[in-house]
């Protein structure tokens, strides 16, 4: 078995196929349904504690990702615009119409190029990617992480404990998050190729995706981790004040914190939930 299949939905947890890949995804309790997104490298077990809180009122979907948890591989290297094209037929094969939602990081950013182009009753955008501009800095920083995560695909001894560190410090460094970093980083090796993908896609022109976040019409949850360095708050405020119909919420958290500080994440998205209205009757504009 696979160490990257112990981040992910839990075994012998059904699948789709969605152009040519194999997609796990677990769903439990009864509701409006709530569809759960992850950073690149991690797995649907992210949500584990969020799932457990609220499923008496929603029907919780998780997802690994094309190369994450039990999902299979992709012939399509790692980017946004992909998983958004995955999650749309995802959503398509399990009948799922109007969700709410939640996306980390690169699972922000899908989630943001859903909302586009497809009703959605909410959006929670926790240190979503897509929200600066690619410039020459930005390039370059991104350039900096594919290359780190290109030195775990050939198998580097120096990257696991580097690794280890930068999750463990910057990434999810509160308490709340140990077991499944502890899972995440023991399958860094595994989850490395697909994670330079998308840090080369990052540092794309197209990875900006302002434009569609600030045309959104569904109401939009901002659960931004105080501590990220990588998202850093400050770098996103200008593209967070210009969403209509948005809120923010930060946690004392470094990347996820539906994951570190789930108790006070749950109680900011029944709050957030509760104020929602019916599904939208019409798709959203376009992208």
């Amino acid at each position: 078995m696979s160490l990257r299949a112990e981040t992910g939905v839990p075994a012998g947890s059904p699948t789709v196929a969605v152009d040519g890949v194999t997609l796990a995804y677990d769903r439990q309790g009864a509701g409006p349904p709530v569809v759960c997104l992850t950073a690149i490298g991690h797995g649907a077990r992210d949500f584990d504690a969020f799932a457990s809180a609220v499923r008496d009122r929603f029907e919780i979907i998780r997802l690994d990702w094309p190369g994450h948890g039990r999902s299979g591989d992709d012939a399509q290297p790692a980017s946004a615009l992909r998983y958004a094209e995955l999650l749309e037929g995802f959503l398509d094969a399990i009948g799922v119409t109007a969700p709410i939602l939640i996306g980390c990081s690169i699972g922000g950013a899908a989630a943001i190029r859903t909302a586009a182009r497809r009703s959605v009753r909410g959006l929670v955008l926790c240190d979503s990617g897509g929200l600066v501009g690619v410039d020459a800095e930005v390039a370059r920083f991104c350039g900096l992480f594919a290359r780190f995560f290109a030195a775990g695909e050939r198998g580097a001894g120096w990257f696991g404990p580097a690794f280890a560190a930068y999750y463990r410090l910057m990434v999810l460094p509160r308490p709340a998050a140990r077991e499944q970093r502890r899972r995440i980083v023991a399958a860094g090796y595994e989850t490395a190729a697909v994670t330079r993908q998308a840090w080369e896609s990052f540092g794309r022109p197209e990875a900006d995706i302002r434009v569609l976040l600030t045309g959104l019409s569904a109401p939009v949850w901002f659960a931004w981790a105080r501590q990220d360095r990588v998202i850093p708050l400050g770098r996103c405020r200008a593209a967070i004040e210009a969403t209509p119909n948005a809120s923010l919420s930060l946690f004392d958290a470094g990347h996820a914190a539906f994951l570190e500080q789930p108790d006070a994440f749950a109680r900011g998205f029944l709050a957030f939930a509760g104020a929602l209205g019916p599904p939208a009757l019409r798709p959203a504009r376009a992208a």
